[in-house]
């Protein structure tokens, strides 16, 4: 009978992880047997991608809004925001460190010898990068996923004010909280698709680029894959028992597997932010500490994009015959690595402006420009899997910061042990 009633524990707790990676299995096996065939299933893949994508925008803006809007203590969204951008700096500079040491020890372009292309690169404006990165010229331009970080800026503006005029009883804080329930209740619907959708767009995924996988770059990969998932399991665990001790690593491990799982298929920190709302929940992270953390971390707080800078410049080094090393080139490397992850959004694609900083800061010709741009796909998913984690770990450790070190274990006080 005990028996019985663990299966279905595991079963209950662990079941939406299970069918996704059997979904993304049985899709990864469809596009190796079949090939070019498997591409048929694309549009189902596509169908779920864009369902998720259309709702993300109002869901950030909603989530974002409400938490402030319903702040009647300034004090506390001060703390929250300067403790979330110094634990977003402080972990995105261990990132940077540990890969730095990982390329030294195996550097990823040895023995590498590609074949480049020609191509021309846009020379970059700085100026117009920041404006860019910030805001948009009009507001219809606001409600769109390729502009993360002015829709997210906008949010916490418009929250302020809504918590500033509203008073005690306000109608306009609490409309946007039942509005930001309803999207979640949206998302819910939308991810009983996820097996399916993620599965076909899985298998179109390696029908299409799988035989990269074994070309020239494999020795970067070869580094740069077992370096996630280390990072994954050692990083995350200490991160998490310094925000909530074993209890804190416990939870964190339960319930990480959905945001993992979801932003190494879809490769998206804005697709899996749904998914990280319901997990950090279920890791009794304060709502308005998710609220707020999680839509920002998503554009802003990109440990995988730490390691994946790093790493295409260490291979551009590599490549061109040059010696990576030098404090300064260490220094310049690791503000590449942050700029790029504050400009980047969270979406599939969106490093490349991170990868044209590189190819023109160190001088490196126009042709270095594909080099990056193949190695940046090709880490995109567990570099996004790394972010969209590291963004649930973020929370819990900003909730330290804020509520005490024993902030998870009176949260467990108040609910049954089958919910912890």
């Amino acid at each position: 009978m005990t028996d019985k009633i663990n299966k279905n524990s595991v079963w209950k707790n662990y079941r939406f992880p299970i069918l996704l990676l059997t979904g993304i299995i049985v899709g990864s096996i469809i596009g190796i047997v079949f090939g070019e065939k498997a591409k048929i299933l694309s549009p189902l893949g596509d169908i779920f991608i864009n369902m998720m994508f259309t709702a993300v925008v109002p869901l950030v803006f909603l989530s974002i809004s409400s938490a402030v809007g319903n702040m009647m203590n300034m004090k506390r969204l001060g703390k929250i925001l300067g403790s979330m951008f110094s634990v977003f700096i402080i972990t995105g500079a261990i990132a940077a460190v540990i890969i730095i040491t990982t390329v030294k020890v195996f550097p990823p372009a040895e023995g590498v010898n590609i074949a480049m292309e020609a191509t021309s690169l846009e020379e970059i404006n700085i100026g117009d990068t920041i404006v860019n990165a910030f805001t948009v010229s009009d507001f219809p331009l606001i409600l769109s996923r390729a502009n993360m970080l002015p829709l997210i800026i906008f949010s916490v503006l418009f929250g302020l004010c809504v918590s500033l005029v509203g008073g005690e009883n306000n109608k306009i804080a609490q409309g946007l909280e039942m509005l930001n329930k309803v999207m979640m209740k949206m998302i819910g619907f939308i991810m009983y698709y996820a097996p399916i959708g993620l599965g076909a767009y899985f298998a179109a995924l390696i029908a299409e680029y799988g035989p990269q996988l074994l070309g020239a770059y494999l020795r970067s990969m070869a580094v740069y894959y077992p370096l996630c998932i280390i990072y994954f399991f050692i990083a995350f665990a200490a991160y998490s028992y310094w925000a909530g001790g074993k209890l804190g690593t416990k939870i964190f491990f339960k319930n990480i597997l959905n945001p993992a799982v979801t932003s190494l298929a879809t490769s998206s920190s804005i697709a899996t932010l749904p998914v990280n709302f319901t997990a950090t929940e279920k890791m009794n992270v304060p709502k308005d500490i998710r609220d707020i953390v999680l839509p920002i971390g998503a554009t802003m707080h990109m440990d995988g994009t730490a390691l994946s800078s790093i790493l295409k410049i260490a291979f551009l080094f590599g490549i061109f015959g040059q010696d990576f090393s030098g404090i300064g080139t260490y220094i310049t490397a690791v503000l590449i690595a942050v700029l790029g992850g504050v400009v980047m959004s969270g979406v599939p694609g969106g490093g490349l402006i991170g990868e044209m900083l590189i190819v023109t800061i160190y001088g490196f010709p126009p042709e270095a420009f594909p080099i990056v741009a193949t190695i940046g796909f090709l880490v995109d998913p567990p570099a996004t899997m790394i972010n969209a984690s590291g963004d649930a770990v973020a929370s819990m450790m900003v909730t330290r910061i804020v509520e005490g070190k024993d902030w998870l274990s009176k949260k467990v006080q108040k609910t049954s042990p089958t919910e912890v």
